[in-house]
């Protein structure tokens, strides 16, 4: 085993506070330098100032302890952690949830064990076994599947090894089976997005959806926000089109090119990820499109579809953060020390259009 070595900070540090009892976390927005996240910790109002975003327990939350979870009291320094990604490192989002984990390891001084599933999720079960074999004290698991995590779950209970998941939620029982979930809020983001698609669309026409992957709560959440808030708010605006596009650019461009064969009309496309809505606007552009014939809004953040904005091809992007680094071991060295944490903690995540896309490309991961 070796211990990751510490290499420039792609990605700043976040603040850590804390909140009635359980963890209030932060997670940044944008790259910093060491020693501007060194500042950013003097005070709240300080990391506000320097654009960092809060994380906090979800409402109505319940809290873990290790006396519940039945694990031991540990020295998070001492610790070998082992982090489990679900899929290649083929886009922004994976990129910079990894390079988050590794910092904010190598930061702390804490021994890292890495996998990487490959989008297998047959594969991940195994390497989660695999950090299990070679000594993990605690895990912290990206999955790629909701359903299916029993036996990993049965053989971290028996090594009484705390699992902390982020991203995607797995449908197990928090504080018997895991110990917190942090992630985004998928519905809001959904929401998010509509109301971006209601406004720029004046609320009438035909749109489509590229789902994300089948099979996990992410996928589900953003559709049913999306699709909620429009039946809400703009009855008009009627969703003709849904098609998985696995959360890939290649995919997405692949059900868009169908999508305008299909519905030569169609007004807007909802993108789950930005992968697919760089892969729907390659589509458009391939067919002939203009910038601004098809409005699209997607939900990430990275660096290429604010470019979109920019660039006018993109109508709108709401940030799903991926720096999960510090949330996730702030997390562990609380619950280790026999402190409770909250079982769902939320990032509150930003958005981009117009307004900011340019002056705040710099955000964008």
């Amino acid at each position: 085993m070796q211990r990751t070595t510490h290499r420039s900070q792609l990605l700043a540090r976040p603040v850590i506070t804390a909140m009635a009892a359980m963890v209030a976390l932060t997670a940044t927005s944008c790259a910093k330098s060491k020693d501007d996240a060194s500042d950013s910790k003097k005070s709240p109002a300080a990391a506000a100032d320097a654009g960092q975003k809060v994380a906090s327990p979800k409402p109505g939350s319940k809290t873990c302890a290790i006396d519940a979870y039945g694990g031991e009291k540990l020295d998070l320094k001492g610790a070998t952690v082992g982090f489990s990604q679900s899929e290649k490192e083929a886009n922004p989002f994976r990129i910079a949830e990894t390079q988050s984990i590794k910092d904010e390891a190598a930061e702390r001084g804490v021994e890292l064990l890495t996998a990487n599933a490959q989008s297998q999720f047959s594969k991940q079960i195994s390497d989660v076994q695999d950090l299990l074999a070679k000594g993990a004290d605690l895990l912290v698991i990206a999955p790629l599947n909701s359903d299916g995590w029993d036996p990993v779950l049965q053989a971290a209970a028996a090594r009484r090894v705390p699992i902390v998941t982020i991203d995607r939620k797995i449908n197990a029982t928090a504080c018997k089976d895991y110990v917190s979930f942090i992630a985004s809020d998928f519905v809001e983001q959904g929401r998010r997005a509509a109301d971006r698609m209601i406004e720029a669309t004046g609320g009438r026409g035909e749109v489509a959806i590229l789902l994300g992957a089948a099979g996990n709560n992410v996928t589900t959440e953003r559709t049913k926000g999306f699709k909620d808030r429009v039946a809400e708010k703009a009855p008009d605006l009627e969703v003709v089109f849904e098609q998985t596009g696995d959360f890939a650019r290649e995919k997405g461009q692949q059900v868009t090119e169908q999508l305008i064969q299909s519905k030569p009309g169609i007004k807007g496309i909802y993108a789950e990820n930005d992968e697919m809505g760089l892969g729907a606007v390659a589509a458009l552009k391939g067919a002939g499109k203009k910038a601004g014939d098809v409005e699209i809004v997607t939900v990430d953040g990275t660096r290429n579809a604010v470019q979109g904005i920019v660039d006018g091809w993109i109508t709108g992007v709401i940030e799903s953060n991926p720096r999960f680094g510090p949330l996730a071991f702030e997390t562990l060295d609380t619950f280790t020390q026999g402190k409770e944490v909250a079982q769902d903690i939320i990032i509150e995540d930003g958005a981009y259009d117009t307004s900011n896309a340019e002056q705040d490309l710099g955000k964008a991961y």
